[in-house]
């Protein structure tokens, strides 16, 4: 293990990240070094505006990739090898807008009526309407 990997776990750690969390990381920095085969702290932020434009339009990552790997550069930059917060100029990429699923009258219907089942199921004394709506029946 570098100097560099061993240091930038230990902060992880020292923060309780999780062991996935620390994974990414560890991967984001392993995969960024690898993109310009140079060691990570001797990159700058050229390499990571570069890195980030690879990412979204070379690799076609998902936005939320991106977002996560910038997080994780940032990280090792400021919190691993101490360069200032403000040099750092990465801006995260628009995230898309998405709508809720929405359902139907017909799968609300039989949403219900699946949990009214499952309820009366394991509630044999009671119809499932009585299960359901106690206070009427008691």
């Amino acid at each position: 293990m570098t100097e560099l990997r061993r240091r930038m776990l230990e902060e992880l750690q020292r923060r309780n990240y999780s062991k996935e969390t620390i994974r990414l990381y560890l991967f984001a920095v392993k995969d960024f070094a690898r993109y310009f085969k140079k060691r990570p702290d001797l990159l700058k932020q050229e390499h990571m505006r570069e890195f980030q434009l690879h990412l979204l339009n070379e690799r076609k990552l998902a936005v939320e990739t991106v977002a996560a790997r910038i997080t994780a550069l940032r990280f090792f930059f400021v919190k691993v090898l101490h360069r200032p917060y403000q040099q750092l100029d990465l801006i995260y990429p628009k995230l898309p807008m998405r709508l809720p699923t929405v359902l139907s009258e017909d799968e609300i219907a039989k949403l219900i009526e699946s949990a009214v089942h499952t309820i009366a199921s394991l509630s044999p004394r009671c119809t499932p309407r009585e299960c359901v709506e106690p206070s009427l029946h008691g």
